[in-house]
């Protein structure tokens, strides 16, 4: 579990170094936000928790152009890819969490359409 952690958050500063600015929220500050969604989303936790669902409704608020969309779900590929991210976790947590998204948290959707 550690190792996890540790790995998580070297992944983390990796993208918040690369992190490119969008209009009205970063991906940086999405990824950040979406950090108490991990266990849910690598299939150690049944549901996702409130502050997970929160950021899922902060970062759906803050994708207001198709551009913070786009950059926004290559990201959250880019990183799903380093956390190990299961794709089925990843489909359903707006859907638990009752938001509707803008965005698919989703590592197998193509960013483009």
């Amino acid at each position: 579990m550690e190792k996890k952690i540790m790995v998580s958050s070297l992944i983390m500063m990796i993208l918040v170094i690369k992190s490119k600015s969008v209009d009205a929220i970063t991906c940086e500050e999405a990824l950040t936000r979406l950090m108490p969604g991990q266990l849910f989303l690598t299939s150690e936790a049944f549901l996702p928790i409130s502050p997970c669902c929160l950021a899922v409704a902060n970062i759906n608020a803050g994708s207001t152009t198709t551009s913070i969309c786009r950059s926004l779900c290559r990201r959250f590929q880019q990183a799903a890819s380093g956390l190990g991210v299961s794709p089925d976790k990843a489909k359903e947590l707006s859907q638990l969490c009752g938001v509707s998204t803008t965005v698919a948290i989703d590592p197998t959707i193509n960013c483009d359409s």
